[in-house]
């Protein structure tokens, strides 16, 4: 399933909007450093990808920029360990 997904710079977020559930990826960006620090999907639209396809938006984004990743979620971290080809964008790799 695809999802519109859109950098909010201003609210320091990517986004997507699930059948009017707001999802979300909320980061910082400081020095080229993309730190994530939460994913959030509502339960009423949990279990489609949504997180994972937020994920994958931030971490192409930092790729496509040249910045380096922190992943201070949980979620993004295990998303990054699943999926190898994103772990050279890590800060500490």
């Amino acid at each position: 399933m695809a999802f519109d997904i859109v950098r909010n710079a201003a609210a320091d977020r990517f986004e997507t909007t699930v059948e009017g559930a707001l999802c979300v990826l909320d980061y910082s960006l400081s020095h080229g450093v993309l730190t994530i620090d939460h994913v959030g999907v509502p339960d009423a639209v949990g279990g489609r990808g949504i997180a994972a396809a937020l994920t994958q938006a931030a971490l192409d984004t930092a790729r496509r920029e040249g910045w380096r990743v922190v992943p201070n979620c949980g979620y993004a971290a295990a998303w990054i360990d699943r999926h190898p080809l994103y772990r050279a964008l890590l800060r500490d790799s």
